[in-house]
């Protein structure tokens, strides 16, 4: 708004001063005198100037002859472009103030101008390999993708350009859905230029998504030398690719070649779980205990995880509950005070009906940081102590209530996963999943909810913890506790939980 305001007030001045200037000269008198050839002119101010800028004129027409004979002279000597360029200094000049406002035009989201100007570019340049990538690109900005892509098509006709115009399809086809194409151009792409980051990612993305294992392996370890991934990335990602492809080699029924390949990635990798679960089955096939125990307690003092306690009781399937317990000493000493190892201890001594012990081992876990599993668990403790119906129903309500605790979750997307994938399945980026424990959402409840506590226990025996909200994915893991035997000992007494746990 200043400005527009500065622009005007100049305006209004400049025209001041010529007003001025031009009743000055009228009425001012004398003038400039001229003598040629023994005739003297005498010219008023008025034609003075007018004479000054006739002058001015002539020179500038003086000097564009000059330039002219010069390149004539040029020409006579051998020079065959000599006319050309002078001749072509203006249509180049031209051609470049359309190219750059085509670009300015682009950059403002004028799709239509930019297309214009661009077509103008290249009438007075004749330089495709500098218009067509306008004209491409602003096609795609103004909607006309056939345009877009027949002009895609002129630039990998050229050298100079291939890469450009292969890249532009590559894109078109990812955007219609077309990944069989687009994985061909991509893999053209990063052939023309391996040191392009983003042709990499694509190739890589598109490599995984068609389980090409063994090629994504080797986009990956390119990006690598190029210095597009750190050490530690590169060697996560490239055991990912590692288990994968041992997954594929499991599923053909190769069981050597899947041994090898699952340790493998262990190897790249020893704290992914997936790869650790793995690997030590492979071991345990190969009848080799010691290396799977080994694996899976190096991959548990990284990450505690229940695919781990669940692959470490695979190593010994027939021992007795106490047997197990010993056993699983090793695993649990590491993270003992993980809240993975205390619901494992716990889960261990109520297979044994130790249940005074898998109260210790649980601790106050369902008060700091209570999940479905450890409140189920405190369900299940209660019914082997004898509680009542009630007392047991009531935990059981407080496992709808809180969180399920970590899951595979991907990082981009947050979408929850049952099992550990290498791509996500809701958005389709690779290596993305983490375990870890999503945000608890309440769930709006019917009307009905009001007869629950007359269902499953007295709001006096109940937990109290939050409104009562429910999660239907948790319901099977809540039921079975109910199905659990009579304690051995019916005297024992009976423990309401703490109402305000």
């Amino acid at each position: 708004m200043l400005w527009s305001l500065i622009k005007i007030v100049l305006f209004v001045v400049l025209v001041a001063a010529l007003a001025w200037g031009a009743g000055f000269l009228l009425e001012s008198e004398g003038g400039i005198q001229l003598t040629v050839a023994g005739t003297e002119y005498t010219l008023g101010p008025l034609q003075s100037v007018i004479a000054v800028l006739l002058l001015m004129f002539a020179v500038w027409v003086l000097l564009k002859i000059v330039a002219l004979l010069s390149a004539t002279w040029h020409f006579l000597n051998g020079d065959e472009t000599a006319l050309s360029r002078y001749f072509d200094r203006n249509r180049e000049r031209k051609g470049y103030e359309a190219l750059s406002d085509g670009l300015m035009a682009l950059a403002s989201g004028e799709g239509q101008l930019a297309m214009a100007k661009a077509a103008k570019a290249d009438r007075y340049l004749k330089r495709p390999a500098l218009t067509n990538l306008l004209t491409a690109q602003a096609a795609e900005l103004a909607g006309d993708r056939r345009k877009a892509e027949r002009t895609y098509r002129k630039l990998v006709e050229d050298e100079k350009t291939r890469f450009v115009g292969v890249r532009g399809i590559m894109k078109q086809k990812l955007a219609d859905g077309d990944t069989e194409t687009a994985l061909k151009l991509a893999e053209k792409a990063f052939a023309l230029k391996p040191k392009h980051e983003e042709t990499g990612d694509t190739l890589l993305k598109l490599q995984a998504e068609k389980h090409d294992w063994t090629g994504a392996r080797g986009t990956l370890q390119a990006k690598y030398k190029n210095g597009h991934l750190p050490r530690d990335v590169h060697k996560r990602r490239d055991a990912v690719l590692a288990l994968s492809e041992a997954r594929e080699v499991i599923a053909e029924g190769n069981s050597i070649e899947a041994r090898e390949a699952a340790i493998e990635a262990n190897r790249l990798s020893p704290d992914l779980v997936p790869a650790a679960v793995m690997a030590a089955r492979s071991y345990i096939a190969q009848d080799k205990p010691r290396y799977a125990s080994k694996v899976l307690q190096k991959a548990w003092s990284v990450h505690p995880h229940p695919d781990l306690a669940a692959a470490f009781a695979e190593v010994q399937p027939d021992e007795t509950p106490q047997q197990r317990i010993k056993r699983f000493r090793a695993l649990t000493k590491s993270q003992p005070d993980h809240p993975e190892t205390k619901m494992l201890l716990a889960e261990l001594h109520i297979a044994n009906e130790d249940f005074p012990e898998a109260r210790r081992a649980l601790g106050n876990l369902v008060e700091t940081d209570p999940s479905a599993r450890s409140v189920t668990l405190m369900a299940a403790i209660e019914r082997g102590e004898g509680a009542s119906d009630t007392v047991v129903k009531g935990w059981l309500t407080r496992a709808l209530n809180v969180s399920r605790g970590p899951q595979w979750i991907c990082e981009n997307c947050h979408h929850i996963h049952a099992e550990w994938k290498p791509i996500c399945e809701n958005c389709k980026s690779f290596d993305t999943l983490e375990w870890k424990t999503p945000p608890l959402s309440e769930v709006a409840m019917p009307s009905g909810v009001q007869m629950l506590p007359l269902i499953v226990g007295t709001p006096e025996t109940m937990p109290t913890e939050g409104a009562l909200t429910t999660r239907t994915d948790d319901i099977e893991e809540a039921e079975l506790v109910t199905d659990i035997d009579e304690p051995t000992n019916p005297d024992a007494p009976k423990k309401a939980p703490d109402p305000t746990a």
